[in-house]
């Protein structure tokens, strides 16, 4: 049986609920992620992304229930390819957040679909958009001595891993119907981070409060979003979704501000903004899809 994706609602009250839909699914992402952030002194970004990879499982498995046993190899090489992509997007930002910060963080993995947006193009508009980007990064690090070259470097194997994401549920979505390939996808990245969170759970060292903070995280950066995301995605444009993601940078940051007390420089601000502007424009501009 063929999975129909609903058409966007033309209907404007249905467009603003599917705008504070998006936009409630990123304040959850990012509050979800400095929440976790308070487990790292205790478990670590390695033992925080664990525990959420194993709470995104429980619940979207069940919910989901993919048919496992019946996927074919063309199905499975991408399933297993996209669990890998997603723990290592994850693993990825957590390590950026612990090292510079969740705004910076946050911004530097937002390069991924940034680039998948401009994959390919000759278009000028694009060509300038990936300049402004750079420029941001450029902002925001401000190579010098003393950069933390190992936090860049986490955000931008993030971003790395989350364009990899993208293209492979391009292509799983093709032979996979509904959220079979991301449930399936989340319990394979379960799996290969369940000795971590076996060791933390029954090594008896780890106090709850921290497995707990990691457990909510997941629940927030994971679950909720998806749920909302889903929705809004039935009342918003495709490309208006695009431009309304622009927004997790900032969104970043002020979680980043209110809930782990970290305050950006002026050119940390400028960076962010450059970044958020090379988003909105990418994804605004972007060329409509023939029918």
């Amino acid at each position: 049986m063929t999975t129909l994706r609903p058409a966007p609602s033309t209907d404007a009250p249905a467009r603003r609920r599917g705008v504070v839909l998006a936009l409630t699914a990123g304040a959850s992402n990012q509050t979800g992620a400095a929440i976790g952030a308070h487990a790292f002194d205790a478990i670590g970004p390695g033992g925080v992304v664990a525990v959420r990879q194993v709470v995104a499982a429980s619940v979207l498995l069940p919910t989901v229930r993919p048919p496992v046993r019946r996927f074919t190899w063309a199905q499975w090489w991408p399933v297993l390819l996209l669990g890998l992509a997603f723990g290592g997007m994850n693993l990825g930002l957590y390590t950026a957040v612990d090292r510079l910060g969740l705004g910076l963080a946050v911004t530097l993995e937002f390069l991924g679909p940034l680039t998948v947006a401009l994959l390919g193009s000759r278009r000028a508009v694009d060509l300038a958009c990936a300049a402004l980007a750079a420029a941001g990064v450029y902002a925001l690090v401000l190579p010098s001595g003393s950069t933390d070259l190992l936090g860049v470097g986490a955000g931008l194997a993030a971003a790395a891993c989350w364009a990899a994401y993208i293209l492979l549920n391009r292509l799983v979505g093709r032979r996979l119907p509904g959220l079979q390939a991301t449930a399936s996808a989340a319990g394979v990245s379960a799996v290969v981070y369940l000795p971590v969170a076996a060791s933390l759970l029954l090594g008896g060292h780890v106090a709850w409060q921290p497995v707990a903070l990691a457990a909510v995280a997941g629940l927030l950066s994971s679950v909720v979003p998806y749920a909302l995301d889903l929705t809004a995605l039935r009342l918003v444009p495709a490309r208006a979704f695009g431009v309304l993601m622009s927004a997790h940078p900032v969104l970043a940051a002020l979680a980043g501000l209110l809930l782990l007390g970290q305050a950006l420089a002026a050119h940390e601000l400028v960076g962010i903004a450059l970044v958020v502007v090379a988003n909105v424009v990418a994804m605004a501009t972007a060329a409509r899809p023939r029918r």
